[in-house]
C-alpha cells in the first residue's frame, strides 16, 4: 500500500471512528422525536429552541449551528441526552411518556409553558434525574405516587399547575431531595410525613387541612425554610415547630390556626415569622425575643388579647413587627418610640392606649372604644406588661 493510500485509509478511519462515536443512542433519539410530537407545531414559534430540533441532524453531534441549538445538552461522548432545559416559548401539549427513554437525563424544566394534561407515571423511570422543573404549566390530576421512588430527586418544582388530589404518603422516600415546591395547585388533605433530606418546603396556596404534626418533620433536621400559607390548617402551633435546629423562615399566614405556643430556644437561626391572618388567640407570646436573630415577625389579624409584652420594643434586632388587627391592650411600649428603635410595621387597629398618632407604627388607628369593651366582655381588662 502506497503512503498515500496508508493515510487515506488513516484519515477515513478516524473519520468514520468519530462520526460513529458522536451518534446519540437510537432510543434517546426516539424519545425526543415523540417528546417534540406531543407538543402542538402551532405553540412552536419560529425562533424557539425546539423549531431547531431538527432530526435530520444528530442531536448529539458538535458544532451545533444550524440544528438543536438549544433545549438540550448531551454526555462527554456526544452519546446520552442528560438534560432537557426548553426556553418559555408558550409550547403548549402533553409531556409524552417516551420521555422515559432517556434514562440518563439528570435535569428536566420545561418551566413556564403550557404543557397539560396529566403526568405520566412512567417518568419514574428516569432514575438519574436530579431536577425536575415543570413550574407554570396547565398540569392537572394527582401527584403520581410513582415520583417518590426517584431516588436521585433533588429539586422537585410544579407550582403553578393545576395539581389535584392528596400527596403520596410515601414522600419520605425521597432520600435526596431538597427542594420541593408545590405551591399555587389544589392539592387536599392533611401533610404527610416529609423526607429528612429538605431544606426548603413550599406548598403555599393549595387546600391542605389539619394540624401540624410533629412526626410530619421528624428528621428534619436541615430544613431552612417553610412556607404553608394560604391553606386551612388548624390547630394550635407548638412549640417543637419554632426549634426546628436550621430553621430561619416560617410563613403559615392565612390558615386558621387557633393558637401558639412559643418556648425559649437553647439556639436558633430563626430570622423571619408570619403567622398573620389565623385565629390564633390568647396572649402574644413572650418568647418570641429570645430568638436571638429574629429581624421580620407578623401576628396581625389574628384574635390576641393583653398586652404587648415589654420584651418586643427592646428587642434591637427585631426590624420589621406587624401586630396590627388584634385586640391588644394596655399602653404600647415607649421603647419603640424612643430614638434608637428602628422598627417598621404597625401596632395599629387595636385596643391600645398612648400609642402617638405621629408614629407610622401606631397606623392605622386603634379600634373605637365600644369594640374593645366588647372584646374584652364590656370591661377592657389592663394588664400589665410582661417582659
Amino acid at each position: 500500500m502506497s503512503y498515500f493510500s496508508l493515510l487515506l485509509f488513516s484519515f477515513s478511519f478516524c473519520f468514520l471512528s468519530t462520526a460513529t462515536h458522536a451518534l446519540t443512542l437510537p432510543s434517546d433519539v426516539s424519545a425526543l422525536q415523540s417528546f417534540k410530537a406531543s407538543i402542538k407545531p402551532s405553540s412552536v414559534p419560529p425562533w424557539s429552541c425546539l423549531a431547531f430540533w431538527n432530526f435530520s441532524t444528530d442531536p448529539c453531534s458538535l458544532p451545533r449551528r444550524d440544528h438543536f441549538t438549544c433545549g438540550l445538552s448531551c454526555s462527554a461522548d456526544s452519546t446520552r441526552v442528560i438534560s432537557i432545559t426548553l426556553d418559555p416559548a408558550g409550547y403548549a401539549g402533553a409531556l409524552s411518556p417516551a420521555i422515559s427513554k432517556l434514562t440518563q437525563l439528570t435535569v428536566l424544566d420545561l418551566s413556564e409553558n403550557f404543557f397539560s394534561g396529566h403526568l405520566p407515571t412512567a417518568i419514574s423511570s428516569l432514575s438519574n434525574l436530579q431536577i425536575l422543573t415543570l413550574r407554570s404549566n396547565s398540569f392537572s390530576g394527582p401527584l403520581p405516587q410513582a415520583i417518590t421512588t426517584m431516588k436521585s430527586l433533588q429539586s422537585l418544582d410544579i407550582s403553578h399547575n393545576f395539581l389535584s388530589g392528596s400527596l403520596p404518603k410515601t414522600l419520605t422516600s425521597l432520600a435526596n431531595l431538597r427542594r420541593l415546591d408545590l405551591s399555587y395547585n389544589r392539592i387536599t388533605g392533611p401533610l404527610p410525613n416529609l423526607p429528612s433530606s429538605l431544606s426548603e418546603i413550599a406548598l403555599r396556596s393549595n387546600s391542605l387541612s389539619g394540624y401540624l404534626l410533629k412526626s410530619c418533620f421528624d428528621g428534619l433536621t436541615r430544613v431552612e425554610v417553610v412556607e404553608l400559607s394560604a391553606n386551612a390548617f388548624t390547630g394550635t402551633l407548638q412549640s417543637w415547630f419554632f426549634l426546628l435546629p436550621a430553621l430561619q423562615q416560617v410563613n403559615l399566614s392565612n390558615n386558621s390556626f387557633t393558637g401558639l405556643e412559643i418556648s425559649k430556644p437553647a439556639a436558633s437561626d430563626l430570622v423571619a415569622v408570619d403567622l398573620s391572618f389565623n385565629r390564633m388567640k390568647g396572649y402574644v407570646p413572650a418568647n418570641f425575643p429570645a430568638f436571638p436573630l429574629l429581624s421580620s415577625l407578623s401576628l396581625r389579624y389574628n384574635q390576641f388579647h393583653g398586652p404587648i409584652p415589654a420584651g418586643y420594643s427592646k428587642k434591637e434586632s427585631i426590624k420589621r413587627l406587624f401586630l396590627d388587627g388584634n385586640f391588644l391592650n394596655g399602653k404600647a411600649p415607649a421603647g419603640f418610640f424612643s430614638g434608637w428603635s428602628g422598627v417598621s410595621g404597625s401596632l395599629g387597629d387595636n385596643c391600645l392606649q398612648g400609642c402617638p398618632a405621629s408614629s407610622e407604627l401606631c397606623s392605622p388607628s386603634q379600634k373605637p372604644s365600644s369594640v374593645c369593651r366588647q372584646a374584652y366582655g364590656g370591661k377592657p381588662k389592663v394588664i400589665v406588661s410582661h417582659s
